[in-house]
Formats: C-alpha cells, sequence, structure tokens
C-alpha cells in the first residue's frame, strides 16, 4: 500500500499529499510526530529499525516516530503508531514541534515539522517485526556515552531531535 505524507509551509499550512518516498528523495517539508518513552527510572525506550527499513535500517531511534495521515491530527497518529510498531497504548502529552532537515543516506532527506510527544509506558511490547527488531531501556547517561562513541548506531533525525529535546527540558 503506498503510503502518503502532508506537505506542508513552515506554518503547518497543506500544500498537499505526496507519496512518503517521494517526499523524502525531495526533500520537501511535510508533517511528523515523534514520541519520547520513559520508564518509571526515568530511562528512556530506544527502538531498533527493522532490517527491511528503505532507510535507516537495523539503528537505534526513538520510540516511534512517523507522519500523520491526512485528516489524522499529529496525536492521532502518534497513538495509531504505538500501537501499530510497539502494540502497546499509554498516555501522551505534546511537549513542543521545531522543523529540521536531516540527510538520512541513498539521496533520502527527512524535512518534517515534527511534533514530539512523551508518555510513560513500563513494559509488556507486542513488536511488529516489519518495523521494529527489538527495544530496549536506556539511561540518559549511557545514551549520551553511545550516541559519542557509536553516533552510526542511531538514526539521523533521533541525533536532531534528541538535541531539541533537551533544550526544552
Amino acid at each position: 500500500m503506498e503510503e502518503f505524507v502532508v506537505l506542508v509551509n513552515p506554518e503547518d499550512e497543506v500544500l498537499g499529499l505526496m507519496e512518503k518516498q517521494q517526499a523524502h528523495i525531495n526533500g520537501l517539508l511535510h508533517r511528523a510526530f515523534s514520541v519520547f518513552l520513559f520508564n518509571s527510572k526515568g530511562e528512556m525506550l530506544l527502538q531498533k529499525r527493522a532490517s527491511g527499513k528503505y532507510h535507516s535500517p537495523n539503528q537505534w531511534t526513538n520510540a516511534v516516530c512517523s507522519h500523520p495521515r491526512d485528516g489524522e491530527t499529529y496525536k492521532e497518529g502518534a497513538i495509531r503508531r504505538l500501537k501499530e510498531e510497539l502494540g502497546i497504548e499509554t498516555e501522551l502529552s505534546e511537549k513542543f514541534n521545531f522543523i529540521y532537515k536531516a540527510d538520512v543516506g541513498g539521496g533520502l532527506w527527512e524535512h518534517e515539522l515534527d511534533h514530539v510527544f512523551v508518555g510513560n509506558h513500563e513494559a509488556d511490547f507486542n513488536l511488529n517485526k516489519e518495523e521494529v527488531q527489538e527495544v530496549r531501556f536506556i539511561s540518559p547517561e549511557n545514551l549520551d556515552r553511545e550516541i559519542s562513541e557509536h553516533p552510526e548506531d542511531f538514526t539521523e533525525w533521533f541525533k536532531i531531535i534528541l538535541e531539541e529535546y533537551k533544550h526544552h527540558f
């Protein structure tokens, strides 16, 4: 099934729809969301992207990052993808949004107006193996160390969003 993203201008006014991979080839600004999940110890959930993903396979990233569908709010999309990728439901609160552009290799770009949500979850995931290889919780200190020592193990957008997240908290 072809997936479409919602193209927008910097003020989040809809310009139209475009097939997802084409939008990534052209580097056009589109709507996106990112979800950060934490456990009761304050550790962040990371997911390792499935090996079959068309870009950034086998790399660690935040709990969920995707695109709302046409007519879907950012939060509705985030809740949908938590269920589709991790098999969970949890309360989410939107913390901020910003625009970024990242070269994800292979002639593809993520250029997104990204709404960032935060939630809490402890365990019991039902992973969609077409999307997610594995998940793990990590302390902020260990995450910073791993990114510093092995930046190639993490998605480009996650490194950008994580830095933006730190500026807000």
